[in-house]
This record gives C-alpha cells, sequence and structure tokens, in this order.
C-alpha cells in the first residue's frame, strides 16, 4: 500500500513538472518567433525568471525519476577493480564485466594538512595498529593491488581477537539505555576520549557479546535485567549518595533519562492508539509544519520540491526510526527535542530542557492532533468516567490514577467539555497546488511559479477536532495534560 501510494504521487508530481516544462518551452518558442535581431530577451531567449524556472523543472524532474528507483528492490554494490572517470552520470552505473581493463589504480597517500590536492607520501591498505598492540592481535596483511580489500576489512573488523569493535559496540548500547556510556566518548576509544569507570565492566559485556553470537536482542535483554538498570531513582540514602558519588557515575540510583525525540512521538502515537508497528517497508512522510514544509530549499541547480506527507494516516504515523530524513529538512518538533542532524556522526543525544520544549508539547498540532486521537480511543473503549481516566493513566503512564487524581482529571472534563460548547471548528483546507516565491539561483532576483501537489489530492487527515463534539474535545484537554507530564516525557 505504502510502495504504490509513493509511486504514484512521485509519478503525478512528474507529470505536472512536465507539463508546465512543455507550457514554458511553447512560450519561449514564441516569444523567439516575435523577436527581431534586435531584440532578444536574454542571450539564450529566457526572462530570469523563466530561465530559473526550466532549471528548477529539469533538476526536479531528473529527482523524482531518481525517486522512483530509489524504492525499487535494487542492490547496491561495490566492485574491486580499476577506477574509471565518469564526466556526466544520469542513471544508474552498473559493476563492469572486467572491473581491471579500462581506467587507472588510484595511489592511496597521506593528504598533507588535510588538504585534499596535497598529497603527501604514499601508504598502503591497512588496519589500525592500536588492535595489535592492545589486544595482541595478530597483524592482518591487505592484499594489493588486486585484492579484495574491503573483505579484507570487513574481516579485521569482525574478527573475535579484535579488542576494540565488541567494547564499542556494548558501550554504545549501554549509552543508549543508561544515557551516558561506560566509556564517556562513544565515538572515541582513542587516547583523547573519556576512560571508562568501569572498566572490567566493559570488558565482561564485551567478551558476554562476543559469545552470544554478537546479538544485540539478547545484549539488550542482559542490561535491562540488571540491577543496575532496575535501581529506582530514589536511593534510600541519598546523602551518602551525594557524598560517596558526588558524580554519579557508580550506579547507585538510576539516573532519570528523557524520552529521545524519537521515542516521544512514538509513544504519543502508541498512547492514540494511532502507531502503524508494520516492520519494513520504504520511508514514510510524516505530517510536519505547513510553513517549514513549503519554505524555499535551495538544492543544487534549482529549487526543492515542497515537502508533501503521506495522504493516508496508517502511513505517517508509521514509527520514527521509518521516517524520510532530508538533510535540508528538519522536522521542527523533533528538532525541538534534541534529534541530531544527519550532516554528522552523534555520539551521544544531548538532552536539554528550554521553554520552546514546554511550549511545544502544549501548542504544537501534532500534540493536539494525538491528544484528541487519544480521547477518542478512549471513549470507544470505555463507558464510565472514571474508567476512562483509569485507562488513559494506564496507556500513558502504565500506573492507575490516585484517588485525587481521577478526581482532578474528571473536574477538568467536566470544565472544559462546557468551554469546548462554545468553540466553533471547521474542517481544513488542503490545497492541491501553491504559489510560490523563490530566488533565482544565477540572478538572486525573487520569481514567482505554481507547484502542484498531488499527495493532498486523496489527503485524509488524522481526527480533526470538527469531527467530534465537545466532550471528545474535553477529554482530550485532560490527555494532553498526561502528555506534559514528566512522568509521561522522562523514563523514571
Amino acid at each position: 500500500e505504502g510502495y504504490n501510494t509513493t509511486q504514484e504521487g512521485k509519478k503525478e508530481k512528474i507529470q505536472a513538472y512536465q507539463r508546465q516544462h512543455k507550457e514554458l518551452q511553447s512560450r519561449i518558442n514564441q516569444n523567439r518567433q516575435q523577436e527581431t535581431g534586435d531584440a532578444k530577451v536574454g542571450d539564450n531567449g529566457l526572462e530570469p525568471g523563466d530561465e530559473a524556472s526550466l532549471a528548477r523543472m529539469n533538476k526536479n524532474i531528473s529527482r523524482h525519476q531518481w525517486e522512483l528507483e530509489k524504492v525499487l528492490p535494487i542492490a547496491f554494490s561495490v566492485h574491486t577493480g580499476k577506477t574509471i572517470e565518469r564526466n556526466n552520470v544520469s542513471s544508474r552505473i552498473r559493476p563492469p564485466k572486467d572491473p581491471w581493463a579500462k581506467g587507472y589504480i588510484e595511489k592511496d597517500t597521506i593528504l598533507t594538512g588535510g588538504n585534499v590536492f596535497a598529497d603527501g607520501e604514499p601508504v598502503a591498505p591497512g588496519a589500525l595498529s592500536v588492535a595489535a598492540f592492545l589486544g595482541k592481535m595478530k597483524p592482518l596483511k591487505f592484499p594489493e593491488p588486486r585484492g579484495k580489500r574491503r573483505k579484507a576489512l570487513a574481516d579485521w573488523i569482525t574478527n573475535s581477537q579484535n579488542p576494540l569493535t565488541a567494547r564499542v559496540m556494548v558501550n554504545r548500547v549501554w549509552s543508549w539505555h543508561f544515557g551516558r556510556g561506560i566509556a564517556g566518548n562513544p565515538n572515541n576509544f582513542g587516547a583523547t576520549g573519556t576512560l571508562p569507570t568501569h572498566p572490567a565492566l566493559l570488558d565482561f559485556l564485551a567478551d558476554w557479546f562476543l559469545k552470544h553470537d554478537r546479538s544485540v536482542k539478547k545484549l539488550n535483554e542482559l542490561i535491562l535485567s540488571s540491577s543496575a538498570y532496575r535501581r529506582s531513582t530514589r536511593h534510600p540514602s541519598p546523602e551518602r549518595m551525594v557524598s560517596k558519588d558526588p558524580q554519579g557515575q557508580l550506579y547507585a540510583a538510576f539516573t532519570p533519562r528523557r524520552l529521545t525525540a524519537e521515542e516521544l512521538r512514538d509513544s504519543m502515537l502508541s498512547a492514540s492508539g494511532e502507531l502503524n508497528r508494520r516492520v519494513g517497508g520504504i520511508p514514510c512522510r510524516p505530517d510536519l509544519n505547513q510553513e517549514v514544509a513549503v519554505q524555499p530549499r535551495q538544492i543544487m541547480g534549482g529549487t526543492a520540491s515542497v515537502y508533501e506527507p503521506d495522504p493516508l494516516p496508517s502511513l505517517r504515523n508509521r514509527r520514527s526510526v521509518y521516517a524520510e530524513k532530508l538533510r535540508g529538512l528538519r522536522d521542527p518538533f523533533l528538532e525541538t527535542f534534541n534529534q541530531p542532524g544527519p550532516d554528522k556522526s552523534c555520539e551521544l543525544r544531548a538532552t536539554s530542557t528550554v521553554a520552546p520544549q514546554a511550549l511545544t508539547l502544549f501548542n504544537a498540532a501534532e500534540t493536539h492532533d494525538r491528544a484528541l486521537a487519544f480521547a477518542a480511543r478512549l471513549l470507544r473503549e470505555r463507558k464510565k468516567p472514571e474508567a476512562i481516566i483509569r485507562r488513559a493513566f494506564s496507556l500513558a503512564l502504565g500506573r492507575s490514577p490516585l484517588p485525587d487524581e481521577v478526581d482532578i482529571c474528571l473536574t477538568h472534563w467536566k470544565d472544559a467539555t462546557s468551554e469546548e460548547k462554545e468553540n466553533l471548528y471547521t474542517k481544513p483546507d488542503f490545497p492541491t497546488e501553491i504559489k510560490r516565491t523563490v530566488m533565482a539561483e544565477k540572478t538572486g532576483q525573487p520569481y514567482e511559479f505554481i507547484e502542484i501537489m498531488p499527495a493532498y489530492k486523496n489527503y485524509i487527515p488524522d481526527l480533526q477536532p470538527a469531527q467530534t463534539n465537545a466532550r471528545t474535545r474535553g477529554l482530550a484537554q485532560v490527555c494532553l495534560v498526561l502528555f506534559n507530564l514528566n512522568e509521561f516525557a522522562y523514563l523514571d
């Protein structure tokens, strides 16, 4: 379903660009026929805006055609052979039948000062020498010049005698669960990295990992069942803990960890019953703030198309791990909660506490949509008000509410329902085309054009206020409060 919907949308987008391209080319030809030798519209017969539009259309047609192939079951491969120079790449490059027949063998050299144009001394393929020094691993000789060097590197990385691979892996998994690694710099196990706080624990986990077939699933089970992970965040003797462990490095108590941006989104979708848990498939396109979705984005050779979400809720509301990543377009909701950018490796998530996070969680359209769907789910599953509140606490917080909490929520629900009876809502309108103003790449001058948005032709929005009654919307305000509790946002 997701594949067919995505492909149809991209094909419609390409056809729209091709129609605009044909219309523009026809107008250009008419202008050229009307011109005299003394009155030319630019050296190439184009107005500045038309020239930019032509470049934009050509770029986007090419890009969307490439995106059509991106989700096909095509195997990406590498081959060992000579480097073949290519001046223009307009289609897929297939491995040559004889990889050593044409081209040249590149020389590997030290780049002096990091300058790609300053070749230094030549070097041969090899692995990190520290592995042999630390773990007494036998030096591995890499084949040259026609050997399979990538396979040799893979064999070296996965060698059970390699002292780094297993330690790096278990340290990264540990840091995900505890918010910090045993070694403080997951990306740097060198001399400049932070020393492990518990080197014996790191060695034990690495050895255990190797003995259990490098199973990350089993490693997660081991860590999550450990007494260190299952400890309370509240130590019975806090004064003693502070005096003995002022830096909090001894795991005497569990350090609360805020949910990551993706975990927060998925948790709200799970509570509301909207989360699509299907495994695998092509990337999904969730809803995005509309102002951000239509903002001009420059790409090489033109302006990128507007962001269009998947038309069906079941496609949009998949787990965040399946959300398509666009380097030049960040999701503002996820970015607010410290989702790292895709432009560089992130060794450890930052966790800030700033005012925009509270404002976003209370006011963002994403949160309100989840709260409304959560309320509708509760009313479907339970009939009595007290049972509805208990179910809400169970789904959102994993516990039963206290009697006072039930009373507070029921009172708030009643007041909010009275307030919602006075509010009028209309169904949102989703345009299928938009007028955009961008800067021409060559001249820097603004020009306008119409862009077709085929995804909105059959777009089905998430549950909207206009589709519900005051009682549901009132309960949604209670659900919104639950989403904003520290108990929901933190692993405690």
